[in-house]
């Protein structure tokens, strides 16, 4: 079966682009669309796509809105945003509001497509400027600072599959780099998540570099 995406953004002729795209790939399909994110989060519950691609910045309820809502109602679609904003605070809030992902439009058409891909995996997909931001800019002091009990909870090597995590690494890129089966990662992630109460590897991410854990990966 293909991977049923949604597209979500105010502007027509960006729309008919991505549509235009993803029909000649076999493996994807475009299901609906939607100008607005009161009418995209109406689609996406009818017809549970996959993916949804939502636009930050749009008339009426915007993609900073939508996705919390997206987020709730339709939790088994994996929303990756799609926008110009480069800033960092709507990097960090839409993620911590349940999107996957955050792609800027200005990324090839091979990397939206890889990203589509493994976002219905599961893998967080984040454009690599953006990372970069993400880590830059979460300061050592966040409203809600993890308790270092909970960094306790992380074996060595959860701590190191939570680093690459933050840095938006997939499975395959995780295994290859530490030379393991790509299901024992998904093992670790997933114990990861439940050790920390989240819900998502991008929240898992974004508790990495609040945590400090980044820099002390980087440091090893």
């Amino acid at each position: 079966m293909p991977i049923r995406v949604l597209i979500v953004d105010d502007h027509t002729l960006f729309r008919s682009g991505v549509k235009a795209l993803i029909a000649r790939q076999p493996d994807l399909e475009v299901v609906g669309e939607a100008s607005d994110g009161l009418d995209g989060i109406k689609r996406a519950s009818e017809l549970k796509p996959d993916v949804i691609l939502l636009d930050l910045h749009m008339p009426g309820l915007s993609g900073r809105e939508a996705v919390k809502i997206l987020a709730s109602d339709v939790p088994e679609s994996k929303v990756v945003m799609l926008t110009v904003s480069e800033d960092a605070e709507d990097l960090i809030e839409t993620l911590r509001n349940g999107a996957s992902g955050y792609l800027l439009k200005n990324i090839d058409t091979q990397t939206l497509l890889d990203s589509i891909r493994r976002a219905a995996e599961g893998d967080s997909v984040i454009s690599p400027q953006m990372t970069s931001k993400l880590v830059r800019n979460i300061k050592a002091g966040p409203a809600v600072a993890p308790g270092p009990l909970e960094r306790e909870k992380l074996s060595p090597r959860e701590r190191e599959i939570l680093v690459f995590l933050a840095r938006g690494a997939s499975n395959k890129e995780i295994a290859r780099a530490l030379d393991v089966a790509e299901s024992t990662v998904k093992i670790h992630v997933q114990h990861i998540l439940r050790k920390l109460n989240l819900t998502s590897r991008v929240q898992a991410a974004v508790y990495a570099v609040e945590a400090g854990l980044t820099e002390a990966g980087t440091k090893g």
